[in-house]
């Protein structure tokens, strides 16, 4: 494998970030909202879920205890 001189990396790692497409800040703030609303819908999901299941052994457990 062949090295190359620190000087010569930090050329070629400027070269490669001036190649990426940042985003703007409207993207990032519509992305990390949308992650966070998926993020609340999820756990709700799993909230009622986990609600429904628990009523439903309580009422077994009931029923037979």
């Amino acid at each position: 494998m062949a090295l190359t001189n620190p000087l010569q990396f930090i050329q070629q790692v400027r070269a490669e970030v001036s190649k990426v497409i940042w985003p703007s800040r409207r993207e990032v703030v519509l992305t990390s909202a949308m992650v966070f609303a998926l993020a609340m819908v999820t756990a709700a999901f799993f909230f009622l879920i986990d609600f429904l299941i628990r009523q439903g052994l309580q009422g077994i457990l009931t029923y037979f205890g």
